[in-house]
């Protein structure tokens, strides 16, 4: 059976997914959708073939007819309203991060999964070869048991990428800056092998941008695990460039470090080891990975299997409930 597939929001992410979508069998693009209807042609002219509808709204493409999947690639604020709208008509829904601004937002999203439709959730790096190989190496058991951890975003983003746009730099409509928007995946990374902290305790500030942005553009968090294990996470968009991820791992009997696709392990007795692990293709901005079309295949596999998807709402939600945390306890007030 061949599922139609609709993008909504055609910015820059958009053709990520529009090109792992004509990378699978049996889906087809069928339409386009943005405010400014465009961006939409332009898409449809580059990708589905030429025959892809195009609308300037989410309800005019869903009153001329279904698609069985539809991605959401618009600003943080409209992601769980227009989800739910899909939902509502029992189609399934691949989210752009984050899945939700607000906690009301993501118990609203929680219970429409349970009742309608399937939700899909694009945190690619998780599908990152380097990522793999962390998981394989912490299986292994060989260094003992995981001690700590630590992380480091540290990028670029100067005035001009918030004044180009109505809703990025604002609490209302972005729901945060460098920690919600450029560094969730990593938190995302250092949660997954570490689990659900007993502690949180974080700072904020707009060193870069006051004045240009409400939002912080610094986040430095202390996390505490069960097992007296710790964590330090620092993110930051006031650096003069996009410098690679890294996160580190403590262990027993040595340390794992991940750096883009390079995992390097150090035993304490001094021997190492550097795995130099093949990258997919990346399509846009380096920095966004090269994990979208695996994720977003395992998505449309799930859904033809009927089978549980790796990024459903239940494996996000340790990572937005702690990032829920950082926020409170910077701001004194529930930012989700």
């Amino acid at each position: 059976m061949e599922r139609k597939a609709a993008i909504v929001g055609c910015g820059g992410i958009a053709q990520v997914h529009a090109q792992a979508i004509e990378g699978l069998d049996g889906v087809k693009l069928c339409a386009f959708v943005d405010c400014r209807k465009e961006r939409a042609e332009k898409l449809a002219a580059r990708f589905g073939g030429g025959r892809a509808e195009v609308y300037g709204d989410l309800e005019e493409m869903l009153a001329a007819g279904q698609p069985d999947v539809v991605h959401i690639c618009t600003p943080h604020y409209l992601h769980v309203p227009m989800a739910l709208k899909v939902l509502e008509r029992g189609g399934a829904v691949f989210m752009e991060k984050p899945p939700a601004i607000s906690a009301q937002q993501f118990r609203e999203l929680k219970c429409a999964a349970g009742s309608r439709g399937r939700i899909g959730i694009c945190f690619q790096n998780r599908y990152n070869a380097s990522v793999n190989k962390v998981d394989e190496l912490l299986q292994e058991g060989k260094l003992g048991t995981l001690k700590g951890g630590r992380a480091f975003v540290t990028w670029c983003r100067e005035a001009e990428y918030y004044q180009s746009s109505d809703w990025r730099g604002r609490w209302e409509t972005e729901g945060g800056g460098a920690l919600i928007n450029q560094s969730i995946h990593t938190l995302d990374l250092l949660l997954r092998w570490l689990g659900e902290p007993d502690t949180v305790a974080a700072s904020m500030s707009n060193h870069h941008l006051r004045g240009v942005t409400e939002v912080e553009d610094v986040v430095e968090v202390f996390l505490e695990f069960p097992g007296e294990r710790r964590a330090c996470f620092y993110a930051t968009t006031a650096y003069v460039t996009d410098a690679p991820v890294l996160i580190e791992l403590a262990c027993e009997k040595g340390s794992i470090r991940l750096e883009e696709e390079k995992v390097t392990v150090r035993y304490l007795q001094g021997d190492e080891v550097v795995f130099s692990l093949k990258a997919g293709q990346v399509v846009g901005k380096s920095y966004w990975g090269s994990g979208h079309a695996a994720c977003i295949g395992d998505f449309y596999r799930s859904l033809e299997q009927g089978t549980p998807y790796a990024n459903d709402l239940q494996s996000v939600e340790n990572t937005m409930l702690v990032m829920a945390r950082i926020y409170e306890s910077t701001k004194g007030e529930k930012i989700f």
